[in-house]
């Protein structure tokens, strides 16, 4: 039978392991470069940034952000990211990443002007959202902008379905997704059945948290945070943007 794991580290390693472009860490899915680089670019200009800020990027992906804030002068621009696979991925294009998980931040108190945690923590177990605000309020500078963005005020689609053979399995893509999905999982199968390696699908982009604005609002300013202001998103429109700030002392 194919076992499912939701587990989105487990998701992200294989992500990285399978990359055959460095996007593909992005996790937006392939052909979607020019998306990634506009809610990059909306991102940079609501957080204003300019030279002298310290950037932390939790979940930094490709690593787009981090080079398009050196650009823009900043001074530091530090990228975390769950995985060691994905860090040599990333650190091999010469950008600053770390291993880290969002509720567990290597950083120094107080040390981020500017901190983005995009498309992040819906795929976070809800248990560990709070801890993760939490410590974007600890290393963030006084004064500090906040940006955490794509938070579902929806839950996710459904699950697929289970079968417990190949067959069925196979049968149902095909139908549903069509040739190319049957086919990258008859390749996928068949490595598996070469290697001896467990069959799991990773379904680690699955949402696992979602809020309303006035919910999230709420668990963010639990946290310290205040809110600046907030919008909903374009890719897709079922998520919302937050901007806020760590007060000034």
């Amino acid at each position: 039978m194919i076992e499912r794991s939701t587990n989105y580290v487990e998701y992200c390693r294989e992500t990285a392991k399978r990359s055959k472009t460095i996007h593909d860490l992005a996790l937006r899915g392939r052909g979607k470069e020019e998306i990634t680089e506009a809610i990059h670019r909306r991102i940079l200009q609501e957080l204003a940034l300019g030279p002298g800020d310290d950037l932390v990027d939790i979940g930094c992906g490709e690593g787009r952000l981090l080079r398009m804030a050196q650009e823009l002068g900043a001074r530091s621009a530090l990228g975390l990211l769950a995985t060691d696979e994905e860090v040599a991925l990333v650190r091999a294009t010469g950008l600053n990443v770390q291993q880290a998980f969002s509720d567990q931040l290597p950083v120094p108190d107080a040390s981020a002007s500017a901190l983005v945690c995009n498309s992040v923590l819906l795929i976070v177990p809800q248990e560990k959202v709070l801890p993760s605000l939490r410590e974007m309020y600890r290393i963030a500078k006084p004064g500090a902008r906040v940006f955490v963005g794509e938070i579902p005020f929806l839950p996710g689609p459904p699950l697929e379905p289970e079968f417990d053979s190949a067959r069925e399995t196979l049968a149902y893509l095909y139908r549903k997704h069509g040739f190319r999905a049957w086919l990258g999982m008859m390749r996928r199968m068949a490595l598996w059945k070469i290697t001896g390696e467990r069959t799991v699908i990773h379904d680690g982009t699955q949402v696992s948290f979602y809020a309303t604005a006035e919910e999230f609002i709420e668990m963010a300013r639990a946290a310290g945070l205040e809110l600046v202001r907030f919008w909903q998103h374009d890719h897709p429109k079922t998520r919302n943007n937050f901007l806020f700030t760590k007060a000034a002392a």
